[in-house]
């Protein structure tokens, strides 16, 4: 069982993400394998989310996304209460604020690099809309995060198959980041990556992420990039404060 909490750092800035008594079991178990006092995440703050393997920091972030539903207590998202909606309600919410790098990647192999950033604006109308901020089409947006994201546009219109893990994950950013969502999760993106590429590709995924004004949950068992945060939250119990 995980049992973690923190104190939010300053009342006065507005909160992107509230926590609060959470609870949650998995479906089948009695026994809770997550418990959460208080997690909380300003708007445009980046949290670093540190804990061993199965200390439920995926789980978090499902929970974060409306994925998942605790058995007890609250989670808010942008001001919404994610257990007031149903299931199709929050996968809407979902699409239209919440940009998710996966562990995995998730991306559409058989579809080219563009389509597959282009697939967060073919499930929301908002991110669409929102997309015109950063280019004058969707594409057009796409295409510059790609670029920002140093990835060659010589591969833009090459199945996402054929390109490295490192590519791949510079296309699942993109993608995340299209339409200017407010919250950005990224669940271990880097664990594929040398040294080298993993402080690179954070860098770029920070930087878009404040050009975008995104608040940005990241997680990872790698306690290195920590400083990297404006603050840090830890699992298990050993470490459970979160801090500037």
């Amino acid at each position: 069982m995980v049992n973690a909490g923190g104190a939010f750092p300053d009342a006065s800035l507005a909160r992107m993400v509230e926590l609060e008594d959470i609870v949650f079991a998995w479906p089948g178990q009695q026994e809770a394998c997550l418990r959460i006092d208080s997690f909380c995440a300003a708007t445009g703050e980046h949290v670093f989310v540190s804990g061993p393997s199965g200390s439920g920091k995926s789980t978090l972030l499902a929970l974060l996304a409306g994925v998942l539903v605790p058995a007890r207590g609250r989670v808010v998202v942008n001001g919404t209460t994610l257990q007031a909606l149903n299931g199709a309600q929050r996968d809407r919410f979902r699409a239209d604020h919440i940009g998710i790098i996966f562990q995995q990647l998730n991306l559409l192999p058989y579809l080219s690099v563009l389509d597959n950033v282009l697939l967060a604006c073919k499930f929301s109308a908002s991110r669409r809309e929102s997309s015109l901020e950063q280019g004058s089409t969707p594409a057009a947006a796409a295409s510059i995060l790609l670029d920002r994201l140093d990835l060659p546009e010589s591969l833009w219109r090459r199945p996402a198959a054929q390109l490295s893990v490192g590519q791949q994950q510079r296309v699942a950013a993109a993608r995340a980041l299209l339409g200017r969502p407010q919250l950005v999760l990224a669940d271990e993106p880097t664990s594929a990556l040398d040294a080298e590429r993993q402080a690179a590709f954070m860098d770029l995924l920070q930087r878009e992420c404040r050009a975008v004004g995104a608040s940005l949950v990241f997680v990872s068992h790698d306690k290195r990039f920590a400083p990297c945060f404006d603050r840090r939250f830890s699992m298990p119990a050993d470490d459970l404060s979160m801090r500037k």
